[in-house]
């Protein structure tokens, strides 16, 4: 992964193949006009306070994440500058920032776009060591590839080129600790989310349940996280149904992975549970062709609650946490679950499956009800769980609901403040009689229009009394299948894993109440 590091060196005596300076859309009096953000003095100067008309003659606007290369000017030890758009310059209201996102957005588009290149100095507008962490991570996420299946000239995946080498933060000074710990922070996080990425993008005939679970016993084994893996035997005794009947078509058997991190210095408990289905094909209700592609990103869910969990090791958080991975892949065949089946589920209560594509609830509700045995002091799952979500908010917002709104604010909250675009989402009481099954206690369908909210509102039953629970659907925004932007790749994204640290920060510190 790029390398990160601090100086005060200025930008024109510093050894790079690029500097990365930041262009804004002027405000007020300056309205329309280009304007250099703050850091990049020194680069202004040397082309004599004309390099934002310069950049304009090359059709730089400021917009935010595009990016303009130029040969640097005479004297600099770097080659080349690359200015990347910040979108409007801030008002007064905001304080001259630029804001944390906004810098992590242009800190990802520039180190793309400097994929093959060894070392780049970033002189953008870092005010304090959260701007310093936000470019941090910005680079971090943005320089990311999935190059593992890729041989020959094309083994790395950006045209050929590796990602950026090194990545210098110019205008934070090296021995501030707080500014070090946020670079230390930073790169905890985006490991860990990059690792997400990994699992995520790779294929399902090497990631199975079995794999995804020695991949987590690795890390565990790493990070001092104690890890518990059940296999199917161990699922069949404990009474797993939901589990046990998702797995059933497949010749990979499903496994219920246990991670706990502990601190002696804990006061709260966290509990995660992410859906795993490794691949799904819809079982016997089988999605149609152009709907089956992409399903190895159906344990995202798992996959980010997996990541939040190392990551919370590596900062030495002082709240306790338990990441709960349902792994299961979901496939047709004469040992499949059918539609009409009722499966008993590790609670107890009995679940009519009248279609076996809304497999990722059944993983999730018996994952809920044994985290939920422990008694934690917030629960929070976390799931590429229905289209519903996807139509509703779109490709890059995840929903949120819970069973107390106090809670879900508090969630929502954290997502913003990590930078992940989430919107609170109603779980209306009237959607749960659509449930109603005459065979079982409960169906796994329930009324077609809010499908969303009825999978949110299934999952409520199996959360132990009087445990704050959050849902999030990250249908949307787990796998991109479009172009990149900002830090953000084509294939696996991470989403939900900044949220997920952010709660268990704020736990930690006494914040999250």
């Amino acid at each position: 992964m790029t390398a990160l590091t601090l100086s005060t060196a200025a930008a024109p005596g510093l050894r790079a193949d690029a500097i990365v300076i930041g262009v804004a859309k002027g405000t007020a009096s300056r309205s329309g006009d280009l304007v250099v953000a703050p850091g990049a003095e020194a680069v202004d100067h040397a082309y004599d306070g004309k390099l934002a008309g310069v950049l304009e003659t090359l059709g730089a606007s400021g917009a935010e994440g595009e990016v303009t290369k130029l040969p640097a000017p005479s004297g600099f030890k770097a080659p080349l500058v690359v200015a990347v758009g910040l979108g409007e310059e801030p008002g007064k209201d905001d304080a001259g920032s630029y804001g944390a996102e906004v810098l992590r957005r242009a800190a990802g588009a520039a180190a793309r776009a400097l994929a093959g290149r060894g070392k780049a100095a970033f002189a953008l507008p870092v005010a304090d060591a959260a701007d310093a962490g936000a470019v941090g991570e910005g680079v971090l996420l943005g320089a990311y590839s999935f190059d593992a299946y890729k041989n020959g000239k094309d083994a790395k995946a950006k045209d050929g080129k590796a990602p950026l080498g090194e990545a210098v933060l110019l205008g934070a000074k090296p021995r501030d600790k707080a500014c070090k710990a946020a670079l230390e922070r930073a790169t905890a996080v985006c490991e860990e989310l990059n690792r997400a990425r990994d699992l995520v993008n790779t294929p399902p005939n090497d990631l199975n349940p079995e794999a995804f679970a020695a991949v987590a016993q690795a890390a565990a084994k790493e990070h001092g996280i104690k890890v518990q893996v059940l296999d199917e035997k161990a699922l069949t005794k404990g009474g797993y149904g939901g589990i046990l009947g998702v797995g059933a078509g497949s010749a990979s058997p499903p496994r219920l992975v246990k991670l706990s991190y502990t601190s002696s210095k804990a006061k709260k408990h966290l509990a995660f549970v992410g859906k795993g289905i490794t691949y799904d094909s819809g079982g016997i209700s089988l999605k149609p062709a152009g709907h089956n592609e992409t399903m190895k990103c159906d344990m995202s869910g798992a996959a980010a609650v997996f990541a939040a969990v190392v990551a919370a090791a590596r900062l030495r958080l002082d709240v306790n946490v338990t990441g709960w991975l349902a792994l299961a892949e979901n496939m047709p065949s004469g040992s499949a679950t059918r539609p009409g089946d009722v499966l008993r589920m590790y609670s107890g209560k009995t679940v009519e499956v009248l279609n076996t594509d809304a497999e990722g609830r059944l993983v999730l509700a018996d994952a809920l009800w044994a985290a939920s045995q422990e008694k934690p002091d917030a629960l929070v799952d976390v799931a590429t769980l229905t289209g519903a979500m996807m139509l509703a908010l779109g490709n890059r917002t995840f929903g949120v609901m819970a069973n107390d709104d106090a809670f879900r604010t508090a969630v929502h909250e954290a997502a913003e403040e990590a930078g992940e675009a989430a919107w609170p989402m109603p779980l209306p009481e009237h959607l749960r009689k659509g449930m109603e099954s005459p065979t079982a206690d409960i169906a796994n369908m329930g009324e077609r229009m809010g499908g969303g909210l009825v999978a949110g509102l299934f999952l409520r039953e199996f959360v132990g009394e009087g445990i704050p629970w959050a849902h999030l659907d990250i249908a949307g925004p787990a796998y991109n299948e479009g172009g990149p932007f900002g830090y953000t790749p084509k294939g696996g994204t991470g989403s939900a894993v900044r949220t997920l640290v952010r709660l268990a920060e704020l736990t930690a510190a006494g914040d999250l109440g």
